[in-house]
C-alpha cells in the first residue's frame, strides 16, 4: 500500500505514473483484458498500481482502461486517491498519449505496464533519480543471459550480438513530462516502447538495474511464475 501522505509531502512529490491498461492480452488467453485478469484475488492492474502508489515520489497515477471497462477499474482503484482513468485507445503509444493529456502539470512522468504488475517501488524511484540527475530518459534493465540471433525474413541467422552489450528492458520507463509530449508529437509510427520514441529525438537513455520482480506476464505460465513469486518472495511492495 501506499506510503502516507506526510511521508509523500517529505520527499519529491514531482512523479506522474501512466498506465496503460486498454490491450486484450490474447496471449494470455481467457475472455477478460490483461490487466484484468486475477493474480491472487487482485487483478494485475491494482498489483501495478499497488506498487507505484508505494513509491514517495509518485503523487498520481494516469490509467488508460480497457474501453467499456471504465467504471468497474475506477471501482477495483477506489483506494487509492492518486489515481484517474481514462480511456485507452487502440495500441499503446495512443494510450499514453491520452494519459499523458490529463498530467499537463507533470515534471518526472514514469509509463509503466501493467503487465510488469510486481514491479517493485525501489525501481519506480530509481527510474525517477535518473532523470532528476541529467538522464533525457531513464529504464530498468537486466543483463541478458541467453545467446541473441539476429535472424532475416526466411529465419536464417545474420548475426550474433555480444551479449555483454545487450540488455532486456523493463517498464517503467520515464523522461521529463515536456520531452515525451514531444516525442509522441514527432513520432509518425507506433513505437512498442517510450524510450525508443525518446532515441528517435536523439535523447540520451539510462539504464538502471531491473528486478526479476518486474517480469512481463505474457502467457499463462507467466502467470503461474507470477503466482510462485509471491509466494516464495512475498510481498513485492517491500521487495527490491
Amino acid at each position: 500500500m501506499p506510503t502516507n501522505d506526510e511521508d509523500r509531502d517529505s520527499l519529491q512529490g514531482d512523479v506522474t505514473v501512466l498506465i496503460p491498461a486498454a490491450g486484450q492480452g490474447l496471449r494470455l488467453g481467457g475472455t477478460l483484458p490483461k490487466a484484468l485478469r486475477l493474480l491472487r484475488g487482485r487483478t494485475l492492474l491494482q498489483h501495478a498500481v499497488d506498487r507505484a502508489a508505494a513509491a514517495p515520489s509518485v503523487s498520481a497515477i494516469i490509467v488508460a482502461a480497457p474501453p467499456g471497462w471504465e467504471e468497474q477499474v475506477r471501482q477495483q482503484l477506489s483506494w487509492c486517491p492518486l489515481v484517474t482513468v481514462t480511456t485507452g485507445a487502440q495500441n499503446r503509444q495512443a494510450s499514453v498519449a491520452k494519459a499523458l493529456a490529463l498530467a499537463p502539470r507533470a515534471d518526472i512522468v514514469l509509463v509503466h505496464d501493467a503487465a510488469r504488475a510486481l514491479t517493485p517501488p525501489a525501481i519506480f524511484e530509481a527510474v525517477a533519480a535518473a532523470i532528476r540527475s541529467g538522464a533525457d530518459a531513464a529504464v530498468p534493465a537486466l543483463a541478458v543471459t541467453d545467446t541473441i540471433k539476429v535472424v532475416d525474413a526466411e529465419g536464417i541467422v545474420t548475426a550474433t550480438p555480444q551479449r555483454e552489450n545487450l540488455r532486456a528492458i523493463q517498464t517503467p520507463q520515464g523522461c521529463r513530462a515536456d520531452l515525451l509530449a514531444r516525442a509522441h508529437a514527432a513520432s509518425f509510427d507506433v513505437a512498442t516502447d517510450d524510450a525508443g520514441l525518446i532515441e528517435r529525438l536523439g535523447g540520451r537513455v539510462k539504464t538502471v538495474p531491473g528486478s526479476h520482480m518486474a517480469m512481463k506476464i505474457t502467457h499463462p505460465a507467466d502467470m503461474e511464475w507470477a503466482q510462485h513469486l509471491l509466494d516464495t518472495v512475498g510481498d513485492a511492495n517491500q521487495g527490491g
